[in-house]
């Protein structure tokens, strides 16, 4: 009887610690340097990049790396903290708007040098630029049929 092939195994347990090793470690030196936290980052990101620098909930909470729970405690915190406004979306009384404020895409631009100097020092240290080239087109593979699976999950 053959041996079964376990790599598949073994590079989802690589991420898996990757992640769990690398996000903390990312988050430790974004806030030793007193900036936002890693998942106030991320949200800032999504928001800056949006037309308009706004996003439906939903469509933030598609886009970002946390919870659609987590991401509406995110959006009020940013919004306590004034980085960050709900507004109603006047066309659909259930659902609301995030949008970045001036100075939520200052704490973003102050965050970013920190942000990328954190990963050259846990990821780029450790990698060739190849290798990262190559480690996303890796990903992105990965991902894809994720991606293709949660989107008919949510039309159902």
């Amino acid at each position: 009887m053959a041996e079964e092939d376990d790599s598949d195994v073994e590079a989802w347990r690589s991420l898996l610690v990757a992640h769990s090793r690398l996000v903390p470690a990312m988050e430790k030196d974004l806030r030793a340097a007193g900036q936002v936290s890693l998942s106030w980052y991320d949200v800032l990101l999504e928001l800056n990049a949006a037309p308009g620098r706004r996003l439906r909930m939903s469509e933030l909470g598609a886009r970002a790396l946390l919870s659609r729970t987590r991401v509406s405690r995110v959006v009020d915190e940013l919004a306590a903290a004034g980085l960050a406004d709900r507004e109603p979306d006047p066309a659909d009384g259930r659902s609301s708007f995030a949008v970045l404020t001036p100075a939520g895409r200052n704490a973003l631009r102050r965050a970013w040098p920190v942000y990328r100097q954190a990963i050259r020092r846990h990821l780029r240290a450790h990698l060739t630029a190849g290798q990262c080239r190559q480690l996303t087109a890796l990903l992105d593979q990965a991902t894809a049929g994720a991606d293709t699976s949660l989107r008919g999950q949510a039309s159902r």
